[in-house]
């Protein structure tokens, strides 16, 4: 978890908004080197959360304050609407790619295994984040939390070529929204004279309790021990009495005192973001993650690493999953992605040149007019940077099925869960900044993987299949106008924001 650094000058949002819209979408160069870009200046407030972090205590007179000064992290700069960006001003094809694997007509659960349909083409999008205005008050007893909630609403359309024509079809395939939250904010909440008042009740100890002149305030707020005295005789006395001697019994408070809860467990989360979603196919998506650095800290310099060559070959990237046979290739014994694909793509398999059919059920993938981004579709990520001046980044690694720590979770509605299970998804997504004609302006690069299994393999083992998306965005101020026009043709311009909007508030605080 990383909270601000300083929390007596803490970042006000809409001073934050105010900054950017001053200096307009993109930053003047000589501005950035001033204040050394907008993302570092975002980052340098933020350090990451440890045991010994102070923590803020909790009071009520302070509550608006508090909901005026919301934090969204990271997540505020995505504010706007981002549309899908390409290099060349001529070229309205798709920036993005998905690859997506479904079961294949006849086949059902546990009857012929391998058999499965592929798809694989270019996309357009309209991503736009709102923020909610006011923090979303969490209340725990002695812990609080206040997130940064910030709305997300996904439209997109695959790109293809009409056949015999050079006209291009866009046909939606996917609508999203949902949320994302900045999982920082946390304060304890040390109980008072006015909340024990207010909470507990009217009723004291019972008139016939023997023990009640030990409570001096009338409650039954502290802990008793029955010792012997120096008489032999058996009775109850309080910790603040006991001095080390042997106790036989306890009576355990069941009211609290002023102060209880100051040195309690304090509530750090092992995580700083979550993202809640719900797509329409019947899913619905809890993932929950984190800015992840390396060793020049969360914002690293240049642009994002993606590997080439025999490197490329990784399963956790890939469309193949090794238990689809994995074409027949290994981390060690790979497919060079940034060469042709192997002559037996284009061959006829047969149980001599394929003898475990490790490749008739893959062929397709690598045969795809997208290759090698219908094997690795994270390499369009990587061939869209090429030749940009990326001055810094910051990334973002988030899953369902983290492998420690808290969970997230995914839901299916009856008919995925019976016949496609989606089990797992894992998203990396990237905040670059761009420099472009002495301007610097933002860039946002995502890859997210869904794993859905359905039949199985020849010796009963269960199947992964991955669904893949990536796909490269800009704000929409940001694009060519040809983009630009392609993006209001394609998606209601009513939906498209270029600034904060009013959204509806959640019951966080009392009046």
């Amino acid at each position: 978890m990383l909270q601000r650094k300083n929390l007596a000058d803490e970042l006000n949002e809409s001073q934050f908004a105010a900054d950017l819209n001053e200096k307009g979408n993109g930053f003047s160069l000589k501005a950035a080197q001033e204040d050394k870009g907008i993302l570092h200046k975002l980052m340098s407030k933020y350090a990451p959360v440890q045991i010994e972090t102070p923590i803020r205590p909790f009071h009520e007179k302070n509550l608006n304050k508090i909901l005026s000064q919301v934090d969204y992290g990271i997540l505020s700069v995505l504010e706007g609407t981002w549309v899908s960006y390409v290099d060349n001003q001529n070229n309205l094809t798709g920036s993005g790619v998905h690859t997506t694997i479904m079961p294949s007509p006849g086949t059902n659960a546990g009857t012929i295994p391998g058999k499965f349909s592929f798809d694989c083409e270019e996309y357009i999008e309209k991503l736009t984040f709102n923020l909610v205005p006011g923090g979303v008050r969490n209340r725990g007893g002695a812990n609080e939390q206040f997130c940064g909630a910030v709305k997300y609403d996904q439209s997109i359309k695959s790109v293809n070529r009409i056949p015999g024509q050079q006209s291009l079809q866009y046909t939606p395939i996917h609508e999203e929204n949902g949320m994302y939250l900045w999982l920082s904010d946390i304060f304890n909440y040390a109980a008072t004279a006015e909340t024990i008042k207010e909470d507990r009740g009217i009723h004291a100890v019972a008139p016939t309790d023997p023990n009640k002149h030990l409570y001096k305030s009338g409650y039954q707020d502290e802990t008793l021990f029955l010792i012997k005295n120096d008489k032999g005789e058996e009775e109850y006395v309080t910790l603040e009495n006991l001095n080390g001697r042997e106790y036989f019994a306890i009576i355990a408070a069941k009211e609290l005192k002023p102060g209880a809860g100051q040195t309690g467990t304090y509530f750090i989360p092992d995580y700083s973001i979550s993202r809640s979603g719900v797509i329409p196919h019947g899913s619905t998506i809890t993932l929950l993650g984190d800015l992840k650095p390396n060793k020049d800290g969360y914002l690293m310099p240049g642009a994002p690493a993606f590997p080439s060559g025999d490197a490329a070959w990784k399963y956790d990237h890939l469309s193949i999953s090794k238990t689809m046979g994995g074409a027949g290739a290994s981390e060690t014994d790979p497919i060079n992605l940034d060469k042709p694909a192997p002559a037996w793509v284009f061959e006829t398999l047969n149980n001599i040149n394929d003898p475990e059919e490790n490749k008739i059920y893959t062929q397709r993938i690598l045969a795809h007019h997208l290759y090698p981004y219908s094997v690795r579709p994270d390499l369009r990520l990587r061939d869209n940077n090429k030749g940009k001046e990326i001055k810094n980044h910051v990334r973002i690694e988030m899953s369902s099925k983290n492998k420690t720590g808290a969970q997230g979770g995914i839901l299916n509605v009856p008919f995925v869960d019976r016949f496609v299970p989606t089990v797992e998804m894992n998203m990396r997504m990237w905040i670059e900044t761009v420099v472009e004609n002495g301007k610097e302006i933002l860039q946002l690069q995502y890859e997210q993987i869904i794993f859905f299994e359905f039949d199985f393999g020849d010796n009963g083992g269960t199947t992964s299949w991955p669904h893949i998306q990536v796909n490269t965005l800009r704000k929409i101020d940001d694009v060519s106008p040809e983009q630009r026009k392609l993006i209001e043709e394609q998606f209601p311009s009513s939906h498209i924001i270029t600034s904060t909007a009013s959204a509806s508030e959640c019951p966080y605080h009392k009046s």
